[in-house]
């Protein structure tokens, strides 16, 4: 357990890093893991924040990159558990996820929006705005924010250049999580795979809504 200074503990009140997510957390359920992320902690360098909204995708549904199978593109989403997925949307935006299940399984959780923690000067400059609310609330804001690239792609999440930590005390109650249809894709549309702490005011837009209960895999 360790400490950083110059954060503003989040809503849960801890200041306490706990352990890094190990390999065998990410080695679960697409689902289970894109649930579990939230309210742990980016780090990328001297930049922190907490996870506050995911989207799930498998290789088993459409709107997946794995969909159809093992691409030079998305060669890292069938990696071992624990490593970093990055690529680029829209010719523009990096978009960062974190591949689970068992190595050759295309399974991973994108991290759709943060809440900034420490380092905020290097995101204000990065993404060149100041509200606090807008750094890093979507895919594309959070990896310019945190300076995630395209060279992150195939690293490890667990002694790589991005970590991901529990936080001590800092795991959302069940009901302060919702699940609703994912955002920006146009296929498999209806299924419930995004995951948002419903209180924060750090999540993407469009805000879930009506919010359900988050479940299991359908």
């Amino acid at each position: 357990m360790s400490t950083l200074s110059g954060w503003a503990a989040p809503s849960s009140g801890s200041s306490a890093i706990g352990p890094p997510l190990a390999e065998s957390f990410y080695a679960r359920d697409v689902l289970v893991v894109a649930r579990e992320l939230l309210g742990c902690l980016l780090q990328v360098g001297d930049t922190l924040g907490r996870i506050v909204e995911t989207e799930a995708y498998h290789q088993r549904e459409p709107a997946c990159h794995g969909h159809n199978g093992r691409t030079p593109r998305c060669r890292s989403l069938f990696g071992p558990p624990g490593t970093a997925y990055v690529y680029r949307a829209y010719g523009i935006h990096r978009c960062f996820n974190v591949v689970c299940e068992d190595e050759g399984v295309g399974a991973a959780v994108l991290v759709r929006a943060v809440e900034p923690l420490a380092g905020i000067a290097a995101m204000r400059k990065r993404r060149g705005v100041e509200r606090l609310e807008d750094l890093c609330s979507g895919p594309g804001k959070l990896c310019q924010a945190f300076a995630i690239e395209l060279e992150h792609d195939g690293t490890s999440l667990v002694d790589g250049p991005i970590r991901l930590f529990a936080l001590e005390g800092g795991r959302p109650r069940a009901s302060a999580i919702v699940a609703a249809p994912r955002i920006g894709i146009s296929r498999a549309v209806d299924l419930p795979w995004r995951f948002c702490l419903a209180e924060s005011r750090f999540l993407s837009r469009p805000r879930p809504t009506p919010p359900q209960v988050a479940g299991t895999r359908d």
